[in-house]
C-alpha cells in the first residue's frame, strides 16, 4: 500500500549510497576494517569499552546470555511487554523465562518490584528493556542485581542514543543490545551491536560470534594470522562490510534524528493532551529518550480494528507493540496462561502511530487531525 504516512521510514540519502559504493569497489566484502571503525564509533557513543557488531539485535541477544552464564536449568527475569526475541534468546540457552509486569500505563518498561518478586535461586540474569527508547528504572533495578550477585542485560534494541542520569542506555548493565533493524532509529536494514566493559564478557563474546575461532578471516587475509584454532562453540553471528558502512553513515545522523523524534513526540503529545487518549512517558519521562515510538492507549470504549482501519482508510500506518508474549501460543502452551495485569490492560488498549524523523509538518498534521477526529 502507498502510505499517505507511513509507521516509520529512512533517512537515507547520498551518504548511504556512496558508503555502499565503497565497500563494493573496496572488494573486502566480509567484516573488517569497516566494521571495526564502526565498533569504534559505537563504543565511543555508549561510552563502552567494547562494542561488537553481528548481524542482529536476535543474535546479540543471544550472546549476551550466554556470556553471563545462562545455562540449562536457569530462569532468567524478562518484560513480557517486548519483542518475542528478548525471551526467545533466553530459551535458545536451553533455560526459563520468568515474565515481569510492566509499571504503569504511565510507563511501560518493566516493574523493579516485580522483578523482585521473581527472584528465586535458580534465577540467573535479568533481562531489561528500554520500552520505545524511554529509560527502565534502572537505579532500583540495579540495587536489586547486586543485592542478588545477577546480571543485568539492556535489551537496548529502541534506544541508541538515549541516556538516563547521563550515562547511555547499553553501559548500565553488563551488557548492551541494540537493533538495527529497518525502522530502527539506527537502520542498516538487519544488524545489532554488543556493548560492555567487561574484558573477560567481550573475550566470550568476541569468540562465539566466530565459531570459537581464535583469529578471524580478515586477520588472515591482512597477514596477521596463518592459521586458527576453535576452543570453543561458537556461531556465525558477524556482521559485514556493507551493513557497517551504513552504520557509520546512521550513527553519524543519530543525536539530529533522535531530536527530531523528540520534537515531534512533544508536538504529539500536546495534540492530544484533551483528548481521552493515554499518552505513555508523556508525565513520567526521565533522562534522554530516543523517542523510537510513539505509543498511545485508547479508551476503553474504542475498538482498536475499527480504529486502526479506519487509519488505513485514511492512508495513515499504525502497529501495535506489543502483543506481550506471555500470549503467544508456543508460550502458553509452555508455560500456561499467567496474569500480568498491568501489562495485559495495556496491551488490549495500546496502538503506535508514526513517528520517524523525516515527517513532514503536513503528515504530523495528518496524523493529529484524524487520530483526534477517531478519538473525540
Amino acid at each position: 500500500m502507498n502510505w499517505k504516512v507511513p509507521l516509520a521510514d529512512l533517512d537515507y540519502d547520498h551518504h548511504e549510497e556512496q558508503a555502499v559504493l565503497d565497500v563494493l569497489r573496496s572488494r573486502w566484502l566480509t567484516m573488517g576494517e569497516v566494521s571495526q571503525k564502526f565498533e569504534a564509533a559505537f563504543a565511543e557513543q555508549t561510552r563502552c569499552k567494547h562494542a561488537i557488531a553481528v548481524s542482529n539485535a536476535t543474535q546479540a541477544l543471544h550472546l549476551a546470555c550466554l556470556a553471563v552464564g545462562v545455562r540449562p536449568g536457569d530462569e532468567v527475569i524478562v518484560p513480557s511487554l517486548t519483542f518475542v526475541a528478548t525471551a526467545n534468546a533466553v530459551l535458545y540457552c536451553g533455560a526459563d523465562v520468568r515474565f515481569a509486569d510492566v509499571l504503569s500505563n504511565d510507563e511501560l518498561t518493566i516493574d523493579p518490584l516485580s522483578i523482585k518478586s521473581l527472584i528465586t535461586p535458580k534465577t540467573k540474569a535479568i533481562i531489561v528493556m528500554h520500552y520505545a527508547g524511554f529509560p527502565c528504572q534502572m537505579e532500583p533495578i540495579l540495587e536489586l542485581a547486586q543485592e542478588h550477585h545477577l546480571p543485568i542485560i539492556e535489551d537496548a534494541a529502541h534506544a541508541p542514543g538515549a541516556s538516563l542520569n547521563q550515562i547511555p542506555l547499553g553501559a548500565w548493565g553488563d551488557i548492551g543490545c541494540f537493533s538495527f533493524f529497518s525502522n530502527k532509529n539506527l537502520s542498516t536494514g538487519e544488524g545489532g551491536m554488543l556493548t560492555c566493559s567487561n574484558d573477560s564478557l567481550a573475550e566470550k563474546i568476541h569468540l562465539q560470534r566466530s565459531h570459537g575461532m581464535t583469529s578471524l578471516t580478515y586477520d588472515r587475509h591482512k597477514g596477521h594470522a596463518f592459521s586458527y584454532d576453535v576452543v570453543e562453540l561458537g556461531y556465525n553471528y558477524r556482521i559485514d562490510e556493507i551493513h557497517s558502512s551504513l552504520g557509520l553513515q546512521q550513527l553519524a545522523k543519530l543525536e539530529h534524528n533522535n531530536q527530531r523524534r523528540r520534537e515531534i513526540t512533544y508536538k504529539y503529545w500536546h495534540a492530544f493532551a484533551d483528548t481521552p487518549l493515554g499518552l505513555p512517558f508523556s508525565k513520567t519521562m526521565q533522562g534522554e529518550p530516543s523517542f523510537h515510538i510513539f505509543p498511545v492507549l485508547l479508551p476503553e470504549k474504542v475498538q482498536r480494528e475499527a480504529f486502526m482501519v479506519n487509519l488505513r482508510n485514511a492512508g495513515i500506518q499504525s502497529s501495535i507493540h506489543y502483543r506481550p508474549i506471555h500470549t503467544f501460543s508456543y508460550y502458553r502452551e509452555k508455560y500456561g496462561d499467567m496474569n500480568l495485569p498491568v501489562t495485559d490492560a495495556v496491551a488490549r488498549r495500546e496502538v503506535t502511530l508514526p513517528l520517524f524523523p523525516t515527517m513532514t509538518d503536513e503528515q504530523i498534521n495528518a496524523v493529529i487531525e484524524t487520530v483526534k477526529s477517531l478519538v473525540e
